[in-house]
Parts: structure tokens; C-alpha cells; sequence
């Protein structure tokens, strides 16, 4: 940490920051909003490697996946979704056996299914764990991680479950880990504003800490580059990071930029190139007990997957293999999201870093 110190010219309270990172001591809210505030980009990505370096070494991660989104019909109507039947313009929902026809139609070797969409109104507990028993019984080894936080409360409510009933069932059915959509942002007037209908930040946070709690890993994320500002931020980081000094069921962080074509909040500009950075690296140093930082190619593109590397990142999620639409409908650059196992490793090594096929649970498989 000295050698950075001494090879940059920083104000007082960033030199503080930086000793602190270096001793591997945990910041404080305000001092994650001065990382925002001054941290230039290049001391922000030197922080944050230091702290990818410390926990996974020279390692990126990658699976093989696939996504399975069962329908755009949705209950809400969330202001930056461009997926759902209300800005989409068409409706359309899979029959459980044209989920099981996808499911089957993947190679041998694919490890993971993570199945999410909207919120379906007519669709209860029971048909989801219906889905989740037919799957295991077609694939019995692959892992389904399945159903955000707010998919699981309409499910839980409509079937009037509460959230420990709900997940027991669900596990029993073979639900395997949690996907971290839903979160959006924490901030309650921001919440409101943009996905009101939706599931509360309280109830996300229960349900995620529930099912830790019941020994079901999950993972997080945050909306950002809209309506909110650095302390918004901020709060949304320091309220996942207690919940994993509880339960330490979060596997990952994953970043997620706003994205503005065809939706309520088109006019709002996305923020730039340096601004996603900024919130892989801080949110890598600030969240000091989650074990990974990903970045979700389909949503920011291959090219800016490759230089988050340098910004504290250890994983790029998987192969996707052409398996979702959210952010292709939203203006994302990979309009067709694929990738293939050559290609991931390729992308990795250009970084200089070291390419490790995973599991759900982060086992090395090579």
C-alpha cells in the first residue's frame, strides 16, 4: 500500500482510506462516499485490486450456463424495465414443457440454470415447484438457481406462505440457490419512484437472509446510474454488508447499469464508461466479506467486462449461450448474448489474468 501512496498524489483522507484497505480494515459509509467523491480512477482501481488480489489471487471465474426467462407478463411496472409486457408491447409466457424442450436441448456439460422473468399474475408457489421438479427430474445435476427475491414474495403471498415456509417447500423441490435480481436500489423514495409496485428493500433483504439462514447461497445487486446519488449507493452496500456479516450466504456482487432504450426513463442519460468502473472498484473495496465481484457481461458488454478486470472483478458470469433478452431489449451491445468457453478464456488471458471454470458454489472444476 505504501508503493501506492507513494507513487500518487492524494488528499488526507484518501491516504487514510488507502492504509486502511492496505491493513484490511473495513471503511465506513462516509469514507465509501469520498471513494465516490475524489477517488481518481487509477487509485480506485489499485484499491480494489489489492482487495481481489487478497481474496481469489490472480484467478477470474467463469461457468456454463444458460438462462431460462418463463415469461414478460408482469404484475409490475417497474420505470427502467424495457422486458416487461408494458413496454414491450407483446405478451408471452412458456409452457412448462417448452422450458423442459430448453432445459434438455443444452449440452452435456452445462452446469447451471438460472431461471428468472417477470412476475406473473395467475402463477403460484405450487406451479413454480412444479417447474423446479420437472427440471431436476429431466437433469438431476444441474443446478437451478432460480427466482428473484421479489418473484419468491408474490409467489410466497399469493400462496399464503410466509418466506421460511415458502423456501422450504421450494428447496424441497429442488431449488438450489437464489439469483440477486430485485434489488434495484435500497433507498426508499428512489424505490417508490421507480419500481413502486415492486417488493419492498426490506422484504428483499429478509427473503435473501432467509434463505441463507436455511442454507441457500444467493447473490446481490444494485440498480445504479439513474435517479440516485453516491450516498444512495452507498446505504445500498452498507445494508448488504450487514446482512452477509449475519448469514455470509452471498456468494457475489454483481453491478448492474441502468440501460435506456424503450422504457418510462429513456430520457434519463446512462452514466459513462468511468462511472461504471468507479462501482465495480468501490463496491469491490467497500464490501470487504462478499467473496466475489462480477461483472455481467450481457449488461455492459465483452469489451468493458474485460477492463472491469482491472477494477476489482473476479468473475464474468458464463457462457449465457444466447439465453436472455432483459438487456438485449434494453439496449445493451450484445443484442445476441453468447459466449463461448474459448472465447471467455481468451478474454481472460487478454487481461492477464488467470481463467478457472467454477461450479454454483465457486469450486475450481479446471
Amino acid at each position: 500500500m505504501d508503493t501506492i501512496l507513494d507513487t500518487i498524489t492524494i488528499p488526507d483522507d484518501l491516504a487514510i482510506i488507502a492504509r486502511k484497505v492496505g491493513l484490511q480494515q473495513r471503511i465506513s459509509p462516509a469514507e465509501g462516499v469520498v471513494l465516490f467523491e475524489k477517488g481518481e480512477l487509477g487509485f480506485l482501481g489499485k484499491l480494489a485490486n489489492l482487495v481481489r488480489q487478497g481474496k481469489n489471487g490472480n484467478d477470474v471465474f467463469f461457468i456454463r450456463n444458460f438462462h431460462i426467462e418463463p415469461t414478460n407478463i408482469c404484475v409490475n411496472k417497474c420505470k427502467f424495465c424495457s422486458y416487461s409486457h408494458h413496454f414491450s408491447n407483446t405478451k408471452w409466457e412458456l409452457s412448462v414443457e417448452e422450458i423442459l424442450q430448453k432445459v434438455m436441448a443444452q449440452e452435456d456439460n452445462v452446469t447451471e440454470l438460472h431461471i428468472t422473468g417477470a412476475v406473473h399474475p395467475d402463477r403460484d408457489i405450487f406451479y413454480y415447484g412444479e417447474l423446479l421438479q420437472k427440471i431436476k427430474g429431466a437433469r438431476a445435476g444441474l443446478h437451478v438457481k432460480a427466482y428473484s427475491a421479489v418473484e419468491l414474495d408474490y409467489m410466497f403471498k399469493k400462496s399464503h406462505m410466509g418466506i421460511e415456509e415458502g423456501l422450504r417447500y421450494l428447496i424441497s423441490c429442488g431449488l438450489d440457490s437464489i439469483p440477486g435480481g430485485g434489488a434495484e436500489i435500497f433507498d426508499e423514495n428512489i424505490r417508490k419512484d421507480i419500481c413502486g409496485m415492486k417488493s419492498t428493500s426490506g422484504e428483499w433483504l429478509r427473503i435473501h437472509e432467509t434463505a441463507h439462514q436455511l442454507g441457500i447461497p444467493s447473490n446481490a445487486t444494485i440498480l445504479y446510474g439513474h435517479k440516485e446519488n453516491y450516498l444512495h449507493r452507498i446505504d445500498h452496500l452498507e445494508r448488504l454488508r450487514q446482512v452477509q456479516d449475519r448469514t455470509r450466504g452471498f456468494n457475489a456482487f454483481i453491478p448492474l447499469k441502468f440501460r435506456n432504450n424503450q422504457n418510462e426513463m429513456s430520457g434519463i442519460p446512462e452514466v459513462s464508461v468511468i462511472e461504471d468502473m468507479k462501482m465495480y472498484a468501490v463496491s469491490r473495496i467497500y464490501l470487504d466479506n462478499f467473496p466475489h465481484l462480477k461483472a455481467y457481461w450481457p449488461a455492459v458488454g465483452k469489451r468493458l467486462a474485460q477492463v472491469s478486470l482491472s477494477f476489482g472483478v473476479d468473475d464474468l458470469d458464463g457462457t449465457i449461450n444466447d439465453s436472455t433478452r432483459i438487456y438485449s431489449l434494453a439496449g445493451a451491445e450484445d443484442q445476441n448474448p453468447v459466449m463461448t468457453v474459448s472465447q471467455m478464456i481468451s478474454l481472460i488471458t487478454g487481461a492477464k489474468r488467470t481463467p478457472v471454470e467454477r461450479d454454483s458454489r465457486y469450486n475450481k472444476i479446471n
